[in-house]
């Protein structure tokens, strides 16, 4: 039996199908308003296999000048990332119960080729939050490990409606994609997975 690392929560089917299908309508307005741009690695410009946008007040963002960071405007079209879907600020209030909201929502958009490499999700001042991830579409091979690169890994399938959260003594545990299952949801149209990540990014006021 897997034994996820303690402040990891996996929470299998969480969401209906209704609720898969309202929150991929409201996810398509985000993306009309904030088109997908495909991100650069830092320093060397390479180009991520996922393409991604935002919603809320701040946005991830990265590129080869200027490397990870957070900014309140889309990195192409200079304009302010769209409102959060309050169906997102509803899911962070149940399930983190926390007094304060996410500020930033990450969309990221994987097709049948992509994947995310073991990665720290450290660019946040409030660690004390945790990440907050959905699972849209197809499924995935996701991978945890510890808090060191090198430290063991493990793996498990994540499926349309799955919610992950990431906090406590594990926040900064690396985590990636390993690939995708192609045809595994109809969810998506037009195939693929569309993974949501909610965080906290400035510290909150008590």
């Amino acid at each position: 039996m897997l034994q996820l690392p303690d402040g990891i929560r996996h929470l299998p089917h969480f969401l209906s199908r209704a609720e898969q299908e309202d929150l991929v309508g409201e996810i398509r307005n985000v993306v009309a308003a904030a088109p997908l741009f495909i991100p650069q690695m830092p320093r060397t410009g390479q180009p991520m296999s996922v393409r991604m946008t935002n919603c809320g007040p701040l946005g991830w963002v990265t590129d080869k000048e200027k490397g990870y960071r957070y900014q309140a405007t889309h990195p192409e079209t200079g304009v302010a990332w769209p409102p959060m879907p309050h169906r997102l600020l509803e899911l962070w209030r149940h399930l983190t119960r926390l007094a304060y909201d996410p500020e930033a929502c990450l969309v990221n958009f994987y097709s049948d080729e992509a994947k995310m490499g073991l990665h720290q999700d450290r660019d946040e001042a409030e660690l004390a939050a945790p990440v907050l991830s959905i699972s849209l579409g197809n499924s995935c091979l996701f991978r945890i490990g510890g808090p060191q690169r090198k430290d063991r890994t493990q793996s498990f399938r994540l499926d349309s409606g799955d919610i992950v959260l990431l906090g406590g003594p594990s926040r900064l545990n690396f985590h990636g994609v390993d690939r995708i299952y192609p045809e595994t949801s109809d969810l998506l149209k037009k195939g693929g997975r569309i993974n949501l990540t909610l965080r906290r990014v400035t510290p909150a006021t008590p």
